[in-house]
């Protein structure tokens, strides 16, 4: 569902270890040192090869979170649909807003989210009708198909926006 909520909507309810008797040995899964979950960003003022440089940032990101390497298929799935995130945003960005300006990341136990901002006017959609056989156009249809959910946020009196998407963390 595409959306202009700076947050999906819901409650993610509390973290895991977060207050109560979360101590119990069996309980909770053990977490990422609280330093290695702090959101990550990523300026592309000049660079060239966004793409692959966005894909190698959030990998890396990735390891240091703990989602790799992964230890079963699930998990190596929500990996690479993290990374197919960041390329589709970075190459939508790139086509249609003359390039992005930033890639932010963040991590808690439940969710991932990707923001990537550009100085772009326009808000991104998925094509409709979609056509799976048709070249181009699948962008958007695959965030949308892969998130949790997406949207856009501009900044009053700023130029461009920031499209994020979120993704469920694997189990």
């Amino acid at each position: 569902m595409s959306t202009t909520r700076p947050f999906s909507p819901g409650d993610r309810g509390p973290e895991p270890g977060a207050g109560g008797a979360s101590g119990v040995p069996g309980g909770d899964p053990p977490e990422a040192p609280a330093a290695s979950r702090l959101p990550r960003r990523l300026a592309f003022d000049g660079e060239s090869g966004v793409v692959p440089l966005a894909r190698d940032f959030t990998r890396q990101a990735l390891y240091a979170w703990g989602w790799l390497p992964a230890e079963t298929a699930d998990q190596r799935a929500a990996a690479e649909d993290v990374l197919l995130v960041v390329s589709e945003l970075v190459t939508n960005a790139c086509l249609h807003a003359g390039g992005p300006s930033e890639l932010r990341i963040g991590c808690d136990n439940k969710v991932l989210r990707i923001e990537v901002s550009d100085r772009g006017t326009g808000s991104p959609a998925p094509r409709t009708p979609h056509r799976a056989g048709r070249p181009g156009g699948h962008g958007m249809f695959i965030v949308q198909r892969l998130c949790l959910d997406w949207g856009v946020v501009r900044a009053p009196g700023a130029s461009g926006k920031t499209v994020w998407a979120e993704l469920g963390a694997p189990a």
